[in-house]
């Protein structure tokens, strides 16, 4: 792909024909918001199940959604399920595979656009987002790989600093990383807080009303617990 040079969207995935979006017209209408995570792709060509990301697409809505995922480089990449539906109030994983991680590609910025439009066939489009892909070089040349590590030649010992100096080097390192653990955790225990309260519409509940939350909220929970789980869950 050409850097600068205007580029149609295509719709990838395995068998799927080409289509442009150029000239489709905007939407109309209330613009539904297109929440994804991550909002950026990062494919390393030394992945050992090869270069691939998981894209989660929420549905904040109360009616189904259909989506599909457009390309501006569809031979380089599969998308499983690369259109479908969403249901209400859910969210679905869409797996990406970059298929040509090859040098000439490397650091090479594609785009892939999400488009949400009305249940039907002919459903008018009422949200869409752009995402930046790249591949990333190895981070060791692929030659080097998987060779095992020569051994080291008797030598000098080095100098090790003694415990208490170890222990001042290591203690602010494991500090920041435990109060992140905790913060994280805590924001999780909320969120999960949060989706068990009843609605305020909800009736029959023995809560007190000031107990009650929003849908609204309840979306946004639901969010910030999808980020976390893709924090924890990554390598």
């Amino acid at each position: 792909m050409r850097r600068g040079a205007p580029q149609d969207l295509e719709l990838v995935g395995p068998g799927a024909p080409g289509r442009g979006s150029r000239g489709a017209p905007p939407p109309s209408g209330p613009v539904v918001p297109v929440l994804v995570f991550p909002p950026d792709l990062v494919f390393r060509a030394d992945q050992r199940s090869g270069p691939r990301q998981l894209l989660t697409l929420y549905n904040p809505t109360g009616t189904a959604l259909r989506f599909r995922v457009l390309c501006t480089a569809p031979a380089k990449y599969t998308v499983f399920d690369a259109e479908g539906y969403v249901k209400p109030q859910s969210c679905i994983d869409i797996v990406i595979r970059h298929v040509a991680p090859i040098p000439s590609h490397y650091d090479v910025q594609d785009r892939f656009r999400i488009e949400l439009s009305e249940e039907g066939a002919e459903g008018r489009v009422v949200g869409r987002k752009d995402i930046t892909s790249v591949l990333r070089a190895p981070a060791y040349p692929l030659e080097l790989q998987g060779q095992p590590e020569p051994t080291p030649q008797p030598g000098p010992p080095a100098w090790t600093p003694p415990p208490s100096a170890r222990h001042f080097q290591e203690s602010p390192h494991q500090q920041l990383a435990t109060s992140s653990f905790v913060l994280f955790l805590l924001t999780g225990i909320i969120s999960v807080a949060f989706l068990l309260l009843p609605l305020q519409d909800e009736s029959g509940s023995q809560l007190p009303q000031v107990l009650h939350v929003s849908l609204g909220q309840k979306l946004v929970a639901a969010y910030v617990l999808g980020l976390l789980t893709m924090v924890f869950l990554r390598p």
